[in-house]
């Protein structure tokens, strides 16, 4: 279904949205699902994909999906606090603040990711291939955080197991046909060792 709604009234309430019902995923979904929750890369993929489905311009799509993801920050602690009682100052916390700038990032590349993958051109795979390459580039620092304290081997499989199965099934979703899904995942490898690189500078590990 295409979104209709200007950026200012969809982005927003969807961010809002976004990040109230993920702290209400995390404290009520079992893990390895419930790990999705605590994702940058399932964020990401939720700005490709608000834009994805818009009819928004490039522009528009570029701004309503950093709107979006930063509105979500504060929605996150505002769930936090009025279902199990946090502090509110969580809100203008430091650390959130620094979520915020993240979301920024994360929407200004995947917002645009997904206005771009709406059009035929040479940028269209590489773009469709971006949800996919997140979910595998976290996948993959999942994977080196094996040997660390109080990881535990089944846990983090499972959790790798979640995120590919993702990263497959958002490409069978934004993909319109099984050449395209084969280029698509063909492209994503490299896009996956990239993001690996800046999932990592960003402290996500």
């Amino acid at each position: 279904m295409k979104i209709s709604q200007g950026v200012g009234t969809t982005a927003p309430v969807a961010g809002f949205l976004l990040g109230f019902l993920d702290f209400v995923w995390i404290k009520y979904v079992p893990f390895p699902f419930g790990g999705l929750g605590n994702s940058i890369a399932v964020w990401a993929v939720a700005a490709f994909l608000l834009t994805f489905h818009s009819r928004w311009s490039l522009p528009r799509a570029t701004v309503g999906a950093v709107v979006f993801l930063v509105v979500a920050v504060p929605s996150y602690y505002v769930a936090a606090a009025l279902i199990q009682n946090d502090d509110w100052a969580n809100i203008y916390a430091p650390y959130s603040l620094l979520w915020m700038l993240l979301g920024v990032v994360a929407g200004a590349v995947f917002g645009a990711g997904g206005g771009i993958a709406r059009t035929p051109s040479r940028r269209r795979i590489p773009a469709l291939a971006l949800p996919a390459a997140v979910l595998l580039a976290e996948a993959v620092l999942q994977l080196f955080r094996l040997g660390d304290p109080g990881v535990v081997l089944s846990e983090t499989l499972g959790y790798v197991g979640v995120l590919v199965a993702a990263a497959v099934g958002v490409t069978l979703v934004v993909a319109p046909a099984w050449r395209v899904r084969a280029q698509v995942l063909a492209c994503a490898v490299p896009l996956t060792a990239a993001g690996g690189v800046l999932l990592f500078a960003s402290g996500f590990r």
